[in-house]
C-alpha cells in the first residue's frame, strides 16, 4: 500500500510558511513567487492554519476587504485537516475529495512535516498506474 510518505519522498523537502500577522497581499506575492497555491500559517512559531488562493478569493476579494490591511491570520483556514505519513494514498484522495480541499498537511507526532496537494496525489497515482501498465504489457508480450 502506497502512503503519504511515498508522495513526500518524491517532493523537495521543506515547508513554505508565513506568519499570521503578515498582510494577505504579501502572502499572495509570496505564493506567486514560489508558484504554489497555499502556505502554512504560523502564530508564535507554531503552525496553526493554512492560507490558500481560495481563501484569498472568498474571504478578501468577495467580501471586498483590503488586502493590505487584512492579515493572513484573519482569513486562514484553521484548524488544519491533517494526515499521517502512514495514511494511504487512496485515503488522502478520499479526504481531499470529501472535504473539498486541495492541500493536505502531513503531520507526525503533532508536527507538520510536509504538504500533499491534489496535484501531487494525481501525479503519484498516474505514475503508479503507468508503471503497472508497463509491467503487465511486458509480461503479456513475453509470453
Amino acid at each position: 500500500m502506497k502512503t503519504a510518505a511515498d508522495i513526500l519522498a518524491g517532493k523537495k523537502p521543506g515547508l513554505l510558511t508565513i506568519d499570521g500577522d503578515v498582510s494577505v497581499l504579501e502572502a499572495a506575492r509570496q505564493m506567486i513567487e514560489a508558484n504554489v497555491g497555499s502556505m502554512l500559517v504560523t502564530v508564535d512559531g507554531q503552525i496553526t492554519g493554512i492560507i490558500t488562493e481560495r481563501d484569498y478569493l472568498r474571504r478578501v476579494v468577495l467580501e471586498e476587504k483590503g488586502d493590505r490591511e487584512t492579515t493572513v491570520g484573519e482569513i486562514m483556514t484553521s484548524p488544519l485537516i491533517v494526515v499521517t505519513p502512514d495514511t494511504s494514498v487512496d485515503e488522502c484522495m478520499s479526504i481531499i475529495t470529501e472535504r473539498r480541499i486541495r492541500h493536505l498537511p502531513v503531520a507526525e507526532e503533532g508536527e507538520v512535516i510536509g504538504l500533499v496537494s491534489i496535484g501531487d496525489v494525481v501525479k503519484f497515482t498516474s505514475t503508479q498506474q503507468s508503471a503497472q501498465i508497463r509491467y503487465l504489457t511486458d509480461y503479456i508480450n513475453a509470453r
